[in-house]
C-alpha cells in the first residue's frame, strides 16, 4: 500500500513524459490533478486502516544493498501518517493552484510529481540510506522549481538553496554512517538502531554524531544560525512552489528529529536538550522579530516559518530535559511538535499560494504598495485574514492546538525558555494585523504593473478550490482534533519511552 502510494506519482510522471509537449497544456494538467487526488483517497484509505496503537503499519522490508546493511524499509506511525497525509494533500492543492499555469506546463507537471514521490518516501523511510536519497532528491527537485519558474533573482536563490541544504545533507550522511559504524552488526536500519542503541555510553563519539545529524536536520528546519537561505529561495521561488518548500519540505528536517536523532541516540540526546531549547527559542524570538521588520509579504511568510518551526525545536528539545517533568508532560510536548508540523504546512501552504496572488495580479510582493485591496478582492481579502489568525494561533485553529501542547508538554522542564516563546505569539499577531490593516483596509491602493488592468482581481476558482480546503482543515483540527490527536499520541509515548532508556 505505501509503495503504491510513493511511487504513483512518479509512475505517472514517467506515463506523462511520453505524452509530447505539442498536445498542449490540458492533457499534464488534468492528469496531474487526477493522480494527486488518487493518491491523496488512497492516504485517507490507508489512515483508516492503520493501527493507531504506537507500533508501524504497512511494513514492508526488503533487501536492497545486503551486503551494506541497506534495505528498502518502509512504514508509518502516528509520528509519520499525519505528515503523509499533510504532504498529499498540500501537492493536490498545489496542482489545482496551478490551472492557469502556463510556462513550460509539461516540465513543471513532471517535476512536482517527482517532488511528491520524495516528499512521499522520505516520511515513510525506515532506514537511514533510503531516508537521505529521498532527502537529497528534494533538494533537487526544489531547486530546478525555484530556478526553472522563479522570479527576481530565482536563479541564484536556487543555487544558495541549494548550496546551503547540499552541505546540511552531507553533515547527515556523516552522522548516520557514524551510527552505523557502531552498531553491531553494521546496519542503517531506523527500527534495528532504536532497539539496539548502539552509541549508549559512548561519549564524544555520540556527541559528535548527533552534531553531524543535529546540523543537517537544522539547516532543513530551518533554525538559527542555519536560515539565511529560506527567505530569498521562498521570495524568488512561483507559488506552488513555496507552498511546497514552506508546507513539506521544511518538516523533513522536524521529523527527522523525532525519528532519527531522539529515538537513536536518546542518551545524547538528554545531555544536549538544553542547547536544543536555546537554539528553539532563539529561532521563535528572531523569526517573529525580522518578520516584524519586513517590506516584502513573501519573505514576511517566510520569517514567520522560522519563528514556528522554532516551537517544534523547543518542544523536541524540552523532551530531553527530564528534570521537573514526567512522561506525559513530555509525550504531550512531542504530540504538540507534530501537530505543529502539520497545522504549519497547511497554514503556511495557504498563505504562500495568497502571496502569489499578488505577483500574480502586479508583479510585486511589497506591501507598502497596497492599500485597500479588500475592497475589489473581497475574498482575496477574507481568505488572507482566516490564514492569518490561524497562523498566529487564535483558538478554534489547528495553530492553537499545536501550541497549546508545546507550551503546556514543555513548561515544567524548560520553563524560561517556554515562557520567552510564548512571547513569539504575540509578536506574530502584531505583524498580521498590521499587514491587514496596511494592505487591505483603506483607501484603494495598487501599485503599477506593465501590462495589468486598472483592478484587482479576486480569487480565481481554482485559487479558492486549492486555499480553502486547506484552511477548512486547519479549522476542522482547532475545533475536532481528536481524530488527529488519537493517531499521534500513541506514537509520541513510545518515542518517549524510547528517549527515556
Amino acid at each position: 500500500m505505501l509503495t503504491l502510494i510513493v511511487f504513483l506519482p512518479l509512475v505517472a510522471a514517467v506515463v506523462l513524459a511520453a505524452v509530447p509537449e505539442s498536445a498542449g497544456r490540458r492533457p499534464f494538467l488534468v492528469g496531474w490533478i487526477g493522480i494527486t487526488a488518487i493518491d491523496a483517497v488512497l492516504v485517507v484509505l490507508a489512515w483508516i486502516a492503520s493501527d493507531t496503537g504506537g507500533g508501524m503499519s504497512y511494513e514492508q522490508n526488503v533487501r536492497w544493498i545486503p551486503s551494506a546493511g541497506v534495505a528498502y524499509h518502509v512504514g508509518v506511525d502516528g509520528l509519520s501518517l499525519p505528515l503523509v497525509a499533510m504532504t498529499a494533500l498540500l501537492f493536490l492543492a498545489c496542482a489545482v493552484y496551478s490551472l492557469r499555469q502556463t510556462h513550460r506546463v509539461k516540465s513543471f507537471v513532471l517535476l512536482f510529481l517527482f517532488l511528491q514521490t520524495v516528499s512521499l518516501g522520505l516520511f515513510t523511510a525506515l532506514d537511514l540510506i533510503l531516508f537521505f536519497v529521498y532527502f537529497d532528491l528534494s533538494i533537487v527537485g526544489m531547486y530546478f522549481v525555484i530556478a526553472g519558474w522563479g522570479h527576481g533573482q530565482a536563479k541564484r536563490s536556487a543555487l544558495t538553496f541549494f548550496l546551503y541544504t547540499f552541505v546540511g545533507s552531507l553533515a547527515l550522511l556523516l552522522g548516520f554512517i557514524g551510527l552505523y559504524l557502531a552498531a553491531e552488526p553494521h546496519t542503517f536500519d531506523i527500527i534495528a538502531l532504536a532497539t539496539a542503541n548502539p552509541l549508549a555510553g559512548r561519549g564524544a563519539y555520540a556527541a559528535l554524531v548527533l552534531l553531524a545529524i543535529g546540523i543537517g536536520l537544522a539547516v532543513k528546519t530551518p533554525t538559527v544560525p542555519f536560515h539565511t537561505w529560506l527567505p530569498p529561495a521562498h521570495t524568488d521561488a512561483p507559488a506552488a512552489g513555496s507552498a511546497i518548500l514552506a508546507g513539506v519540505l521544511l518538516k523533513m528536517g522536524t521529523y527527522g528529529f523525532v525519528r532519527i536523532a531522539m529515538p537513536l541516540l536518546p542518551e545524547t540526546w538528554r545531555q544536549y536538550a538544553g542547547a536544543v531549547v536555546v537554539i528553539g527559542v532563539v529561532s521563535v524570538l528572531y523569526g517573529a522579530l525580522v518578520a516584524l521588520a519586513q517590506q516584502d509579504f513573501k519573505r514576511m511568510v517566510a520569517y514567520t516559518s522560522v519563528n514556528h518551526m522554532g516551537y517544534v525545536v523547543l518542544a523536541v528539545g524540552a523532551t530531553g530535559l527530564w528534570a521537573g517533568s514526567d512522561a506525559q508532560a513530555r509525550s504531550l510536548a512531542v504530540t504538540g511538535a507534530v501537530t505543529q508540523m502539520v497545522s504549519h504546512g497547511l497554514i503556511t501552504a495557504a498563505l504562500f499560494l495568497l502571496a502569489g496572488v499578488f505577483y500574480d495580479r502586479r508583479g510585486t510582493y511589497d506591501m507598502g504598495a497596497y492599500s485597500g485591496v479588500a475592497g475589489p478582492a473581497p475574498l482575496f481579502a477574507a481568505a488572507t485574514g482566516v490564514a492569518a489568525f490561524a497562523s498566529l494561533g487564535l483558538p478554534g485553529f489547528s495553530g492553537f492546538i499545536a501550541e497549546f501542547q508545546i507550551f503546556t508538554g514543555s513548561l515544567a522542564s524548560a520553563t524560561i525558555g517556554t515562557a520567552l516563546a510564548v512571547l513569539g505569539i504575540l509578536i506574530t499577531a502584531g505583524l498580521f494585523l498590521r499587514v491587514l490593516h496596511r494592505v487591505f483596509l483603506g483607501t484603494l491602493r495598487l501599485p503599477d504593473a506593465p501590462g495589468a488592468g486598472r483592478d484587482f482581481a479576486d480569487l480565481h476558482r481554482s485559487e479558492v478550490v486549492s486555499v480553502l480546503p486547506l484552511l477548512a482543515l486547519a479549522v476542522v483540527i482547532g475545533v475536532v482534533p481528536r481524530f488527529l490527536l488519537e493517531v499521534i499520541e500513541p506514537a509520541s509515548a513510545t518515542l518517549i519511552g524510547l528517549v527515556g532508556r
